[in-house]
């Protein structure tokens, strides 16, 4: 069958042969397509290969922010926030809603939060210095030890342990685990007479690398509370 292209400047011309249509496509090769593929692949890869960048990913994931909000909790400029954004949302991680005055960011899916704890999760395995950070850092607290996430959440359910999140109370409300309370770091001071002595208080924040839960284990075991540490957070749990 003759397939025939209309021009306004010419007749219609047109293609009774197979090959005569193939030079009108793209000069190909497996190997183009092939690095065409990894070359989309290498954009994930470009846009999390930044501390700060993978650390606006964890904040994230624990609820949608402003520039300003981001730029508090990282300890950067709104500038370099705006500008580290930038970057994620070319790779499609991140996304802006505009909400009167402000534009707040959130993750584009839950999977960008799952890719920031694989990340984490490898670079523990494999980077003996993380590990000595890490292990340096379990040492100067009092760690939860539990055998499964049931065994947690069966005995926060009974109340044979509180569990509390002491992330700022947006982010709770964004996201928690199940019978969690909410005390914000910032105002547990003035809430100890809520927490009972009687019994363990688990302590959680954004995950491994956020020390608010290491703060808050601290001030609790110096009231005489039973206070423990739990690493993982909501990202974590979700993944």
């Amino acid at each position: 069958m003759d397939i025939c292209h209309p021009s306004k400047a010419i007749a219609p011309r047109c293609l009774t042969s197979a090959d005569e249509m193939l030079t009108l496509l793209p000069m190909t090769t497996n190997r183009t397509i092939k690095d065409a593929l990894y070359e989309q692949v290498a954009r994930i890869a470009k846009a999390t290969a930044s501390p700060k960048r993978l650390e606006l990913i964890e904040l994230l994931g624990q609820s949608p922010k402003t520039v300003e909000a981001l730029a508090q909790e990282a300890s950067i400029s709104a500038k370099l926030v705006s500008a580290h954004l930038k970057e994620l949302k070319s790779a499609r991680l991140v996304e802006a809603e505009r909400q009167g005055k402000y534009i707040i960011y959130r993750l584009a899916s839950t999977e960008v939060g799952q890719l920031w704890v694989m990340l984490r999760v490898l670079a523990e395995d494999r980077l003996f210095e993380l590990q000595d950070a890490l292990r340096q850092l379990s040492a100067a607290t009092h760690e939860w030890v539990g055998n499964s996430r049931e065994e947690l959440l069966t005995k926060a359910k009974s109340g044979e342990v509180i569990v509390i999140d002491v992330r700022p109370g947006e982010e709770f409300q964004a996201g928690h685990l199940p019978f969690a309370r909410s005390m914000p770091l910032a105002e547990l001071k003035n809430r100890l007479a809520e927490l009972p002595r009687d019994r363990p208080v688990i302590a959680y924040c954004r995950g491994p690398f956020c020390l608010m839960s290491t703060d808050a284990v601290n001030l609790l075991r110096g009231q005489g509370i039973d206070a423990l540490q739990m690493r993982e957070g909501v990202v974590e749990w979700n993944s």
